[in-house]
C-alpha cells in the first residue's frame, strides 16, 4: 500500500499548494447514491498561447559605403611599329622545248626477198602389194560332219580329203599415200630504196624572263584589343534607415485557474475486479500498456495519468470522466 500512500500525500500537497482546505469547501458532494465514491481533485489550469509581434530591434540609421563601379572595356594597344625590309626577288625562267637533228633523213638499197607461196603435194608412202590373210566364214563340212574315215582309205584316193578347218585368202594391199605441204618461189628476189627518216631529240632548256631584283616592303604596324578595367563610378557614401526588426511571440495566457473539485471515483470500495480489468485493456488498447490482471498498481497508475495528461483530465484519480474518456461501461 506504500505506492497509495505516495498518492495520498501529493494529493494532499496539491490541495495545500492550492491553498484550499476541505473544511473551507464545506460539507460533501451532495445528490451522492448509495455505491458511489468521490475524490477531491485538482483540476489544472487552461491557458492559449496568444501571438504578438515584439520589436527586436528598432528602427536606425546607417553609413554605408558604396565601392566604386567598374566596367571592362576594349582597348587598343600597339604590338609592333610600322616597319620597311627588303626584299630579294630572284630571277623568273620560263622552259623552252626544242627539237635538235641527230641525224638528217636518208635512202637505203635493200633487198626484197622473193615471194613464196604454199601448196600441197600428195606423195606415196608405201606401195600396193599382195599377201596371205587367214580367212574366216568357211564354207563346207566340217570334220564331225564328213563321212567317216578308216584307216583303209588310201591317201590321195576320192573322197579321202580331211578339212583341217584352217583358212588363208591371197589378197592385194594397196599402196599407201600421205599429204604434206610444201613452199615454192612465187617470184624472183628485187632491189627497193627505203627512206630512213631523219633522227631528232627534243630537249628542255630554261630561258630567263625577268632578272633578279631587290624590292622594298613595308611592314604595317601591329595592334592587339584588350580588356581594360575602367572606373565608371567613384566610391561614396550613403546614409540609409535601417527599418526595425520584429519577432513573434507566444504568450501564454491563463484562461482558467486550477481548482479543487468533488469527481466521482472508482476504489476498492466500488470497483470490482473486472471493472478494473477492463480500465486496464482499454488503457493498453489506447498506446498507454499496463498488465491486465484486475488490479490497480504502480503500472496502472502510470499509465492511467499519461491517459489523463494526454486527454486534459483531472490527474491521479481513477475519475469516472477517465472511465468515460476510455469507452468503458461498468455494470452496477
Amino acid at each position: 500500500m506504500a505506492w497509495r500512500l505516495g498518492l495520498l500525500g501529493s494529493a494532499g500537497a496539491i490541495i495545500a499548494a492550492a491553498g484550499v482546505g476541505f473544511a473551507q469547501e464545506g460539507g460533501y458532494p451532495q445528490d451522492a447514491r448509495p455505491g458511489q465514491c468521490f475524490a477531491r481533485v485538482l483540476i489544472p489550469e487552461a491557458a492559449t498561447v496568444r501571438e504578438e509581434q515584439v520589436i527586436e530591434q528598432p528602427a536606425r540609421t546607417e553609413i554605408r559605403m558604396i565601392p566604386a563601379q567598374y566596367e571592362m572595356v576594349d582597348e587598343t594597344i600597339l604590338v609592333r611599329e610600322a616597319s620597311v625590309e627588303f626584299q630579294v626577288v630572284p630571277a623568273t625562267y620560263r622552259t623552252v622545248v626544242e627539237t635538235l637533228l641527230l641525224e638528217p633523213e636518208r635512202a637505203e638499197q635493200a633487198m626484197v626477198p622473193a615471194a613464196v607461196e604454199t601448196y600441197q603435194e600428195r606423195v606415196l608412202v608405201r606401195p600396193a602389194y599382195t599377201t596371205w590373210k587367214t580367212g574366216s566364214g568357211l564354207y563346207g563340212r566340217r570334220i564331225s560332219e564328213g563321212a567317216a574315215t578308216t584307216s583303209a582309205a588310201e591317201p590321195g584316193a576320192e573322197g579321202s580329203e580331211i578339212p583341217t578347218g584352217e583358212l588363208l585368202c591371197r589378197i592385194e594391199v594397196p599402196a599407201e599415200y600421205a599429204t604434206v605441204t610444201r613452199t615454192r618461189a612465187a617470184g624472183a628476189a628485187i632491189a627497193q630504196t627505203r627512206i630512213v627518216p631523219a633522227r631528232t631529240e627534243t630537249i628542255q632548256r630554261e630561258v630567263l624572263v625577268s632578272p633578279a631584283r631587290v624590292e622594298e616592303r613595308r611592314i604595317p604596324a601591329e595592334y592587339r584589343t584588350i580588356k581594360v578595367r575602367r572606373q565608371v563610378a567613384p566610391a561614396r557614401q550613403e546614409t540609409v534607415i535601417v527599418a526595425a526588426t520584429v519577432r513573434t511571440a507566444q504568450t501564454r495566457v491563463v484562461t482558467r485557474p486550477a481548482s479543487m473539485e468533488w469527481r466521482e471515483v472508482l476504489c476498492e470500495t466500488n470497483a470490482t475486479p473486472a471493472a478494473i480489468q477492463a480500465v486496464q485493456a482499454a488503457l493498453t488498447a489506447r498506446g498507454y500498456p499496463t498488465a491486465v490482471d484486475g488490479r490497480f498498481g504502480p503500472s496502472t497508475l502510470a499509465a492511467m495519468e499519461r491517459f489523463q495528461q494526454a486527454n486534459g483530465l483531472a490527474v491521479g484519480y481513477l475519475t469516472m470522466d477517465t472511465v468515460r474518456a476510455l469507452g468503458v461501461t461498468l455494470q452496477h
